[in-house]
């Protein structure tokens, strides 16, 4: 976790509730009052790297998880297209389409960063579905937002596991795997060369934050040698 992180952990626990304020777009969603700090003035630490695996975008073409991990700065969460939990996926959808248009507003930070967004329900959430679910939130050709699912659970809970996203299973007759529920709220912030650089929980989904975040791995690469900038693209 980064120094000013730390330091905010310690602001949001002197708060009281009426320092809160409440986001426009999800009724009862916590927005905490912070002031994040200027980009670039903070690192973020190298937290894990990140896993392959072979699932399918919402046109049913195969997609290497991995080369949609690499080459940009990507923002990568998992998710129900029909969750209706107020704190849940609803929320992460509205703070993930506001903070697109804000990234739009810098054309040269658009080139550099990308949504990916995977589902937890491969039995619902079909490529069909996903393309439905893209179209609800607005696809926008200058910006790259990539729509995911598995083929099956089985193959969706080694990423999840990878990733550290703790949910429960729930399973047929014979013990095979269905469904995945009660998925915790995260946000992996990941490098050009794929590495988890941040993870935001429920309280961190701060626009500001997150903006700030991207910006000072954008000044990063930026500043990086040619070589370790473009970085080895995976097969």
């Amino acid at each position: 976790m980064s120094r000013w992180h730390v330091a905010f952990l310690a602001a949001c626990a002197g708060l009281t509730t009426a320092h809160a304020a409440v986001d426009p777009g999800v009724a009862g969603a916590p927005r905490t009052e912070f002031v994040a700090p200027a980009a670039g003035t903070y690192q973020l630490q190298r937290i894990q790297s990140t896993p392959d695996a072979l699932l399918l975008d919402s046109s049913g073409k195969a997609q290497r998880l991995a080369r949609l991990l690499h080459g940009k700065i990507t923002l990568l969460t998992f998710f129900y297209t029909y969750c209706a939990d107020p704190l849940g996926c609803p929320f992460v959808r509205v703070t993930l389409s506001d903070l697109r248009a804000r990234i739009l507003q810098q054309a040269s930070l658009a080139a550099q960063v990308r949504f990916v967004t995977v589902s937890l329900d491969p039995g619902s959430d079909t490529p069909s579905q996903l393309s439905a679910y893209a179209a609800q939130i607005g696809v926008d050709p200058r910006f790259e937002w990539r729509f995911l699912t598995a083929r099956s659970v089985g193959t969706l809970l080694p990423i999840l596991d990878d990733f550290g996203q703790d949910v429960s299973v729930e399973t047929d007759a014979t013990g095979h795997p269905t469904r995945t529920l009660h998925h915790m709220l995260k946000v992996f912030l990941i490098d050009p060369h794929g590495t988890v650089r941040e993870i935001y929980s429920l309280a961190f989904l701060q626009p500001d934050v997150m903006f700030n975040d991207l910006q000072t791995l954008a000044m990063e690469s930026a500043r990086a040698p040619p070589m370790l900038a473009q970085g080895a693209q995976p097969p």
